[in-house]
């Protein structure tokens, strides 16, 4: 006993390889490859690994992409595929965005100003920044871009001025899981609010649904506008923040404003690149332009002007340590899609469903849907590998099409406040530390209860007055 305490994590991680090694030794299903079946016991004994936590996550997520390389489950090319994905390093580009905020002072201005409109509570702080979210959703089609390049900064900001001078540290926690669901409703609400949307409309339309802008909108605009009032509310009740009111914040924000001055050079120039951002954020996609490649472009400015050097980047640990362990998710999570382990699941769930009544049938489809996401590290992959199926075998349940369509598209987003891992803003947010893994998991499960409730329950009876069913 004395040994097992000793060696704790030695001993979790030899409970993780042998859980690992058990899975990989169950013949797989009919259907399912081996090399299928043993990444799955890879990334199942690495999520496992990564909530235990006998080491640090990066190092749990290298022990897992390790295994999969070694056993040759996947090639070295493979492993590291996803060390140049996209979305990946917008994460990381978002970090230093929000190191630029924060060093010019851009940032505790605008955090200043917030808790100067909206200061008199904690909650009210956490709704405005959910509003900002909302506000700019229907124009800024990447939610990474949106959760991690505007109001992370801010939210930063706000929980440092808090946590720094009233010792507050749960505050930080609210605000942050406040914001990161928060930015998962406002992704659900409009055609335009996730890089994955258009994607949705485009497989609907393949399989004879039409979906458009503002019949997406007004079919999201009761569930998502009572989500966005109840979700944040359950966060504020579980977190429980210390400093729930604030009567001296006005004061206090008008009062640092104040001791601030006029803004500065790099706040200007901050601000420049900020409003930069914007801009290429809501028009690049008309002109092809990526919102990783426009957060490059930000990123090099900031470089150039000298308001972040480069070493600042190199101490922006939290950066790189997430880019490492969201690097290594990504691939274990699609590489268990292009084998074909998600399209096996896909077809085990039609074959249970036939014959059902169609409410019944549908709703357990939408469920698996939505609770698979856990398997997932993006909303758009899990999109690609499950949206078009189960649309189809809702439909043949006999689901009104639109009505099946636009369910699985608001879950679709719905289903990234799940996990640390699951969508773009969730590393970046996460990243932040105010949020322990096991309270993330908690918290995005009472979440998901609250929104299928919300969109299940009050959305239908409103898509019923729509006439969608």
């Amino acid at each position: 006993m004395d040994f097992l305490r000793k060696n704790k994590n030695i001993c979790v991680f030899a409970a993780l390889c042998l859980l690992g090694l058990i899975i990989a030794c169950i013949s797989p299903p009919q259907g399912v490859k081996p090399q299928a079946w043993h990444l799955f016991a890879i990334f199942f004994a690495t999520i496992f690994g990564i909530i235990l936590k006998p080491y640090p996550m990066s190092v749990i997520s290298l022990f897992g992409l390790t295994a999969a390389v070694a056993t040759n489950t996947l090639t070295f090319a493979d492993a590291f595929s996803s060390f140049s994905n996209e979305v990946v390093w917008l994460v990381v580009f978002a970090f230093f965005v929000a190191r630029g905020f924060i060093m010019t002072g851009l940032g505790s201005r605008m955090a200043y100003q917030v808790m100067h409109l909206l200061g008199k509570s904690t909650l009210g702080l956490g709704y405005g920044l959910v509003a900002t979210d909302l506000i700019l959703a229907p124009t800024i089609p990447s939610v990474t871009a949106r959760a991690g390049g505007v109001i992370f900064p801010i939210l930063k900001s706000l929980a440092e001025i808090f946590t720094g001078k009233s010792h507050d540290p749960r505050l930080g926690a609210f605000l942050t899981l406040a914001a990161f669901q928060g930015s998962a409703i406002t992704s659900a609400m409009f055609l335009t609010s996730m890089a994955g949307n258009p994607l949705i409309a485009q497989l609907a339309k393949d399989h004879g649904v039409v979906l458009t802008w503002g019949g997406w909108a007004m079919a999201s605009i009761v569930p998502g506008l009572l989500s966005l009032i109840v979700v944040p509310y359950a966060m504020y009740w579980f977190v429980s923040p210390t400093i729930r009111y604030t009567p001296h914040a006005k004061e206090m924000a008008k009062e640092r404003l104040a001791q601030m001055g006029p803004m500065k050079k790099d706040e200007w120039i901050m601000l420049g690149v900020f409003i930069l951002l914007l801009v290429l954020w809501i028009f690049g996609p008309r002109f092809e332009l990526k919102a990783t490649v426009a957060a490059m472009i930000g990123l090099a400015i900031m470089l150039l002007t000298g308001i972040l050097k480069w070493k600042d980047a190199l101490e922006e640990t939290g950066a790189w340590d997430t880019f490492i362990w969201f690097s290594t998710l990504v691939t274990l999570a699609s590489f268990l899609n292009k084998l074909g382990m998600t399209t096996w699941f896909s077809t085990w769930v039609v074959s249970n469903v036939t014959g059902l009544n169609w409410i019944v049938g549908f709703l357990f489809v939408a469920l698996v849907y939505f609770y698979t996401h856990y398997f997932f590290a993006s909303n758009v992959a899990h999109i690609g590998a499950m949206y078009a199926p189960l649309l189809i075998v809702s439909i043949a349940l006999g689901a009104p099409p639109e009505l099946a369509a636009l369910t699985l598209a608001f879950f679709s987003n719905l289903f990234g406040g799940l996990t640390h891992y699951g969508s773009g803003p969730a590393p970046i947010l996460f990243g932040a530390g105010y949020v322990s893994i096991g309270e993330w998991w908690k918290m995005g499960f009472i979440a998901s209860l609250l929104n299928i409730t919300i969109w299940v329950v009050i959305g239908g009876l409103w898509w019923k007055v729509l006439g969608l069913w």
